[in-house]
């Protein structure tokens, strides 16, 4: 057992450089002839296949907070974590099907011209800028701390700094080919993410395996965790009683039961998938067929991350239990590199790989988003209003560059403190405030025509406010009789309402008050969207894809209920 790489981890790693560079150079060629062409460069448009756009959704998904945080969470709280991807396939289902519609309808390529288009350009203007220094300063930079972080300690050396530069400059040389370099070379990352995680996954159960008398046997490794661990097979954490453990409150603290689907986990979901520039530029290109099957496709695939990046977190917790792993590096978030440790050599060069491609696509698609609102949103309409689709693409360029030396520099000596509190906390801590407003925005705006560009502005505001108010302040000035006993003790001497159940309250406080204010104004918005039934309707063999994936979702509840 060794954490550090050999030289042919180092091989399977330069391997896997060299296809993705390669390819990523092949697909630039073929679209040279559209070198200056705005919307091929940002959009990809209309040579997007339904694969890639599928692929390309989980490659910008799955970054190093995922596999890091997502398999501490598996230690920690066991398969309930997985509700995050199996709601979110749900989630893609809705999207592909109601949301997709109305923006490729109107003919809508990033979220704030949605806004300008739904509300009017105060609104699109607030958020396309909002949106630029979150993208910057929250994901960019927690992708690219926790993933070097996450390398480094696999390498076995002091290699930080190097590692940081490498994942960005690997990412610029694949994020200044445009979306269609992005897109298609998302479909190998993919690859290599889900071969390098499954590996991982299957050593892990075959580990747990030997250290538990059942041979190198991945089934009998699994029937092994379930028995060492029945409450970590349970989706649902029970509500906490006066007789429960700090560690039975703090689980649900994290993952309040059945109230985290009645609220939050909803709210995560269709605001990151719907709502999110990021994620939906993959579909915005393509018509509406190819956009529809892509992001099933990408629900499909959702169904098996938790595999990938939650069970070698279980797996962690029982060998830890039994005394076959020592203390945990940074606590429950060690846990998947625990894991790496157990991996011959050349396959632990490929889950480096695995690791790599999750980090490198989130950061590519990351900064390509972050070049298309500045560069349509906001360069075109208020710096350079006659500029040509040549100078387009060259602003959009400068912006990938200027977002990630940005990155590397906050990210250096961690100044934003990312370190202190973890990336994936860092991430869920500043963008979850945020949520509920804008999905209410968002919601509002696609499907009720009343809904006025006023009730938005202070939609976004209030959610925001009432974020902070649930999360920071209610539990100080009431304890546990917050709203119906929703607080609990948080082990450091005063009460939390559970993150869940902040932004379900947030969102339907936001909601009412964005409807009454709405009230005010005209039946029909003059701005509002047109929607007929027709667009909603699907294919035949969509609906066969949405009910396979229903079923699946269903008999895995139903297994571990």
């Amino acid at each position: 057992m060794s954490s550090s790489l050999e030289f042919a981890d180092y091989a399977v790693f330069i391997i896997y450089f060299l296809i993705v560079s390669i390819y990523g150079y092949i697909i630039y060629r073929k679209r040279e002839k559209n070198e200056h062409d705005a919307k091929a460069y940002f959009l990809a448009e209309g040579t997007l296949t339904w694969w890639a756009i599928g692929a390309s959704l989980i490659a910008s998904n799955i970054s190093a907070e995922q596999f890091i945080g997502m398999s501490g969470e598996g230690f920690f709280l066991g398969i309930a974590v997985a509700a995050y991807e199996w709601v979110a396939a749900i989630a893609l289902i809705i999207i592909a099907i109601w949301f997709i519609p109305v923006y490729l309808k109107n003919k809508i390529y990033t979220m704030p011209q949605f806004l300008k288009t739904r509300y009017n350009e105060t609104t699109a203007l607030i958020m396309a800028v909002f949106w630029l220094f979150l993208y910057v300063f929250v994901n960019l930079t927690s992708i690219l701390y926790l993933g070097a972080v996450a390398i480094n300690g696999l390498a076995g050396g002091d290699f930080l700094h190097v590692i940081m530069l490498g994942l960005a400059v690997f990412a610029l040389i694949i994020s200044l080919g445009g979306m269609k370099v992005v897109a298609y070379t998302d479909v190998i990352q993919v690859a290599v993410l889900i071969i390098g995680g499954l590996v991982t996954s299957y050593i892990a159960l075959t580990t747990v395996g030997q250290y538990f008398g059942v041979g190198q046997d991945a089934i009998a490794g699994f029937k092994v965790l379930m028995r060492e661990a029945p409450e970590h097979f349970k989706m649902i954490i029970p509500r906490p009683t006066a007789t429960s453990t700090q560690l039975e409150i703090d689980k649900y603290l994290t993952f309040p039961g059945i109230l985290s689907y009645l609220a939050g986990i909803w709210i995560i979901n269709l605001n990151y998938w719907g709502c999110n520039q990021y994620i939906t530029q993959r579909a915005l290109g393509a018509d509406l067929q190819t956009a529809r099957t892509g992001i099933l496709f990408a629900g499909l695939l959702k169904l098996l991350m938790p595999v990938i990046v939650m069970l070698p977190g279980i797996a962690a917790y029982v060998l830890y239990q039994g005394g076959h792993l020592p203390q945990l590096v940074g606590g429950k978030d060690g846990a998947y590199s625990a894991m790496l440790t157990f991996l011959p050599t050349g396959l632990k060069g490929l889950s480096v790989a695995a690791l790599t491609a999750a980090i490198v696509a989130s950061l590519a698609g990351k900064v390509n988003s972050i070049s298309t609102i500045y560069t349509l949103d906001v360069h075109k309409k208020y710096i350079q209003k006659g500029a040509s689709d040549r100078a387009q693409v060259n602003i959009g360029r400068y912006a990938v560059f200027a977002s990630m030396v940005l990155a590397v520099l906050f990210t250096w000596n961690d100044l934003l403190g990312i370190g202190g509190v973890g990336g994936f906390t860092y991430i869920q801590k500043y963008t979850g405030f945020i949520s509920p407003g804008v999905f209410a925005m968002f919601f509002l705006g696609m499907f009720w025509k009343r809904t006025t560009g006023t009730a938005a502005i202070v939609g976004v505001i209030t959610g925001f406010l009432l974020s902070v108010l649930f999360n920071e302040y209610a539990p100080a000035m009431f304890g546990n009789e917050t709203l119906l006993y929703t607080a609990w003790p948080n082990g450091k001497g005063g009460f939390e309402i559970p993150f869940h159940i902040c932004m379900g309250l947030s969102f339907a406080f936001t909601m009412l008050l964005m409807i009454g204010i709405s009230f005010a104004g005209p039946k029909v918005n003059p701005k509002a969207f047109e929607l007929d039934t027709e667009m909603f309707k699907v294919k035949p063999q969509t609906t066969v894809l949405i009910i396979i994936t229903l079923l699946i979702i269903a008999a895995l509840y139903v297994k571990f209920w």
